[in-house]
């Protein structure tokens, strides 16, 4: 079976257009239609019903999806593992993480790691951490330095770096800036600004208020923290926000006894073989490793 076909397949399945996966691919959507067609020839099935420019996957299709993963994967985690018997660091490490982690932890990390190992080739997805963790999953990235869930199911291995504390914020001139014992009753009665509704992050704070018996009033959502910073700062509602991105532009609103935070680090798949490359990436994170316990 032919590899390069396979991986069309992969990209139109994901994508759901034959253009978009040739973008992808770096192909021409005429390219990405041959390698299909020559699959299906050597299958002899059908693995995309076309209705003008709707694609979906056959019944062939699906049942080909995941095989073509495993052997997309089986064939990589080969490759690594005999690229990695000559000991050297070298080649293409694929890592995904989040704009916030990109932009706040990892400058100094991948500065120091380019110098260490220059023959490796960095692929830098910025990504949202719960893409990124799909992307991990399904062996598209080696390793992603994420905002961990609160949970992390095999076979998925996640390792805390960095605990973040979260702090409740708001304009120095909004009204809740004016409250002296602020509670998070009158927190919950103002507009807010939140992280997206299928962020780890926002799972946090609205887990805080459910505790509580609270709804908060949430006006808008985004899942750029540099955005959410930007509307708090010019008043139009109070969020929560990494305490490491406070400033004289927001106000940190003392809730007593509230406590949030969560931890940032990275995730690996336990199940496929690791380059030298991710190795060393991950021994670099580990020695800068908060005291988590």
């Amino acid at each position: 079976m032919d590899l390069a076909a396979l991986h069309a397949f992969i990209a139109v399945a994901e994508h759901g257009s034959f253009s978009e996966a040739g973008e992808h691919l770096h192909l021409t959507q005429p390219a990405v239609s041959k390698r299909i067609a020559s699959l299906e020839q050597q299958l002899e099935m059908r693995l995309f019903d076309r209705l003008g420019r709707e694609i979906s996957l056959t019944e062939a299709g699906r049942a080909l999806l995941p095989r073509a993963y495993q052997i997309i994967n089986v064939l990589d985690d080969t490759r690594r593992a005999l690229t990695n018997l000559n000991g050297e660091i070298s080649g293409r490490l694929t890592l995904a993480t989040s704009h916030h982690i990109g932009l706040h932890r990892l400058p100094p990390l991948l500065r120091a790691y380019t110098q260490a190992h220059p023959k490796v080739a960095l692929d830098i997805q910025f990504l949202d951490s719960e893409v990124a963790y799909e992307e991990v999953l399904h062996g598209r990235a080696e390793l992603a330095v994420i905002t961990l869930a609160p949970q992390t199911r095999e076979p998925v291995h996640a390792v805390p770096v960095w605990d973040d504390p979260l702090d409740f914020v708001a304009a120095p001139g909004h009204p809740l800036a004016q409250i002296d014992a602020i509670t998070l009753t009158d927190v919950a009665r103002h507009p807010a600004v939140f992280p997206g509704g299928n962020t780890f992050t926002r799972h946090i704070v609205s887990g805080l208020f459910e505790a509580q018996g609270l709804t908060p009033n949430i006006g808008m959502s985004t899942n750029y923290l540099e955005t959410i910073k930007m509307m708090v700062s010019i008043g139009i509602a109070w969020s929560v926000l990494p305490r490491t991105m406070l400033d004289d532009q927001v106000f940190r609103l003392p809730l007593p006894g509230i406590q949030l935070s969560r931890q940032l680090g990275y995730i690996f798949h336990g199940e496929r073989t690791l380059s030298n490359a991710a190795r060393a990436f991950m021994q670099l994170l580990d020695s800068h490793r908060d005291d988590l316990a």
